[in-house]
């Protein structure tokens, strides 16, 4: 992940890495919008007070379920699956 000069991006990217260690992807892609937005969020501070960054980093929801599978000696393995469901302020959620 590239290192910004703004400093706000820093001390933000610097929270969500210590809330979201070794989720090398979504650091990226939270980097990523948090380098375009801030700027804007920083001359229009309705933004900033209603905490948006903080809000579309946090899943709305997390579902988890359990994977019973059979390997290839025969023996039953149990996995955890997962939902992660971002914001639904658009319409419904997608992926898969």
């Amino acid at each position: 992940m590239e290192q910004s000069q703004n400093p706000k991006v820093q001390e933000f990217m610097a929270k969500v890495i210590a809330k979201n260690p070794g989720e090398v992807e979504f650091h990226q892609a939270v980097f990523e919008v948090a380098e375009s937005l801030i700027p804007y969020i920083e001359e229009h501070p309705k933004y900033k007070k209603g905490k948006i960054l903080e809000r579309i980093v946090e899943p709305e929801r997390v579902l988890m379920f359990r994977v019973p599978w059979v390997d290839d000696k025969g023996e039953i393995q149990i996995n955890r699956g997962f939902r992660i469901q971002m914001n639904s302020a658009i319409g419904p959620y997608k992926g898969g």
